[in-house]
């Protein structure tokens, strides 16, 4: 069982976005940290350093491309991936846009997930089950099992993901800021997990401790972000340094930004048609949904193009018998589906 409460809060990536389908092995092989490519030299000391958690780093961002791909299924860009290509989405994180902006949260949150549920799990001999956010029991249960440690994932996450990010300009600052905002998504949804214990469940003594929740709570979450990005100008600033670029709000009737939202600068394309430079696939032979009046839907996904309808015959089972005791016995029947593609 499970409950929700307020948890006590603690005080480019493009590498990580470049752990390709070449490593997806990668937790199952011995890491050289000097042959993974794209690496700066922080991120190559970080490697060297902690190199029983980077298995669980590249798992992070593995399922936070996953992720991805199932919050933009039904969108003009669906998170699409490049094969052999160091940059696995392609020139489309070169723009300062809302999709940049969602990669980069999305990912610097995975790795802080993963490496965080590795911790708990024992995977790892540098970390384990957090300590400090206990504070006193509620009534009718006590402390026990693991408490993840979300804040050692998240300066995981930020020692990594963020060590390209040093730069004085505006690009720097909106992945920072975005990278931030994804992890700090993962304290924001820790609930209390509890179990019970007792003669036939009788619940007479319940433990519980601090979770994260399924990834795709986190994924959900994001995607609200994502829809109410804000959008920011680029200042200039001369500093003894020399000249800094800031980002503030471009319309100020809106509310600003806090630290738990995602900022972009740059209007995203349309992604209707395949365009190398944008690294827009398009979207023709897209499935549509016909009688969907949302993005998902054949008007708008189509981008006005229409759409053609084939048919489609799939196997099922069907007809399913629950038997005493205990099996269940299926027939298989075969149905006929409408399927509805982009022109």
């Amino acid at each position: 069982m499970s409950k929700s409460a307020p948890r006590p809060r603690g005080p480019q990536v493009k590498w990580s976005l470049a752990v390709g389908h070449q490593y997806s092995s990668l937790g199952t092989q011995p890491i050289l940290c000097g042959s993974i490519p794209g690496l700066v030299p922080k991120q190559l000391r970080f490697c060297r350093n902690y190199v029983e958690i980077m298995p669980s780093v590249a798992e992070g961002v593995k399922i936070g491309i996953q992720e991805c791909q199932h919050q933009f299924r039904g969108r003009r860009w669906n998170c699409t991936t490049v094969n052999d290509n160091l940059a696995i989405f392609g020139p489309v994180l070169d723009k300062a846009t809302r999709e940049s902006a969602f990669v980069h949260a999305i990912a610097s949150a995975g790795v802080a997930f993963a490496v965080t549920r590795a911790c708990a799990e024992g995977s790892a001999t540098i970390c384990g089950c957090d300590t400090r956010h206990k504070g006193p029991p509620g009534e009718g249960w006590k402390w026990g099992g693991c408490s993840e440690d979300v804040e050692f994932g998240s300066m995981v996450s930020r020692e990594f993901a963020d060590a390209r990010e040093n730069r004085p300009d505006a690009r720097s600052a909106m992945n920072r800021h975005n990278n931030e905002a994804g992890r700090m998504s993962l304290n924001d949804n820790m609930f209390l997990k509890c179990k019970c214990h007792g003669l036939s469940g009788s619940c007479e003594v319940k433990t519980c401790w601090w979770s994260q929740p399924d990834f795709r709570v986190i994924g959900d979450y994001m995607k609200d972000k994502y829809d109410s990005a804000s959008e920011m100008v680029v200042e200039k600033h001369k500093e003894s340094r020399g000249w800094v670029e800031t980002l503030r709000p471009k319309y100020n009737y809106f509310k600003p930004p806090t630290e738990r939202d995602l900022v972009y600068y740059e209007s995203s394309p349309n992604f209707c048609d395949p365009n190398p430079e944008t690294g827009s696939f398009g979207t023709r032979d897209r499935i549509c949904n016909l009688t969907s009046h949302g993005i998902d839907g054949c008007d708008l996904l189509c981008c006005g193009r229409g759409h053609n309808t084939r048919t489609e015959k799939r196997k099922e089972k069907c007809h399913c018998i629950f038997h005493w005791c205990c099996y269940v016995s299926c027939q298989e029947c075969v149905r006929v589906y409408d399927v509805h593609t982009c022109k």
